[in-house]
């Protein structure tokens, strides 16, 4: 799943529904809009918001926590509301779990995790570089396993994933250092 979508009249067009229900026609202008979190683009500009980045991943792990939730309290319901509102927490829960995925491959690994002896790179040996590679797949790979679940452990291994993977962004707090 992609995480560009198409837009008309400032409207997110869903892939459930037909263009004519949107009231397209030929001569029409869609829009293609992609969401980037944390870095901002992929020139080489040099500004990045680590933390940023963080509290935003930590926000898509939040929301996919409580669609989890959502969704097992609505299928017990059977009624055709609740189908309706658990569907888009599962498209909710699908969004976000891709834009983690995407954070974490255009954003940190296309950007910041570079290879020892880089410019720039902050590792300064082969197994911390690997280390760290480890670590983001570990939260891409929670990531897509939780699109693939209702279960709230899905969830807890996706915290657990991006809490040992923030390391490398964060600041390193002077209580941090004295341990």
């Amino acid at each position: 799943m992609s995480c560009d979508r198409l837009t008309f009249g400032g409207k997110t067009l869903l892939d459930s529904r037909s263009l004519s229900t949107y009231d397209i026609h030929d001569d029409s202008t869609l829009e293609q809009v992609v969401d980037v979190l944390g870095g901002h683009c992929q020139v080489p500009c040099g500004i990045f918001d680590d933390p940023k980045l963080v509290a935003e991943v930590r926000e898509q792990c939040a929301t996919i926590r409580k669609a989890i939730v959502q969704i097992n309290e609505l299928h017990s319901k059977g009624d055709a509301q609740s189908f309706n509102q658990m569907t888009r927490w599962v498209n909710t829960k699908e969004e976000h779990c891709c834009k983690i995925i995407t954070a974490i491959s255009e954003y940190c690994l296309c950007q910041r995790v570079k290879p020892v002896g880089a410019p720039k790179s902050p590792f300064t040996n082969d197994k911390d570089f690997v280390d760290a590679l480890r670590s983001h797949h570990s939260v891409m790979v929670a990531a897509m396993k939780a699109k693939q679940t209702v279960s709230i452990e899905g969830a807890d291994a996706l915290d657990h994933a991006v809490g040992d993977w923030c390391k490398m962004y964060l600041p390193v707090t002077e209580e941090q250092k004295s341990q």
